[in-house]
């Protein structure tokens, strides 16, 4: 659990950090954009109501820098939408949770360095 002064509770810690995604659930394909991440999930809109505890695939357009270079990483992943609530602004989007249940190694540690970086 990360205790920091920050009152931060989670057991990962996330930024707010808009990166783009793709999101494929039964016949659907859906682009979105994170208003945070985590190493373990993302918070974020698409324009499709998803119902909690569905099984989604997910891509994830990680913006890294290696090199002084910036360049796009696909992450793929699984994920589980646990909180799925209309957008307040009342513009037919809603912002869902989703908890990354299936993400390789090496993906969670391109996701952890993304993450790391902006702390």
């Amino acid at each position: 659990m990360n205790t920091s002064n920050s009152g931060e509770r989670r057991r990962s810690p996330r930024v707010r950090r808009q990166i783009p995604l793709k999101i494929q659930f039964d016949d659907y394909d859906l682009v979105g954009q994170t208003h945070n991440i985590s190493c373990i999930g993302a918070y974020c809109t698409v324009n499709k109501y998803i119902q909690p505890f569905s099984l989604i695939s997910i891509i994830l357009l990680l913006p890294l820098r290696r090199r002084n270079r910036s360049n796009i990483v696909n992450i793929r992943c699984q994920g589980v939408v646990v909180r799925s609530e209309e957008s307040p602004q009342n513009d037919k989007k809603y912002n869902i949770a989703i908890y990354f249940n299936r993400l390789k190694r090496s993906d969670r540690v391109k996701l952890s360095q993304y993450v790391q970086q902006y702390l």
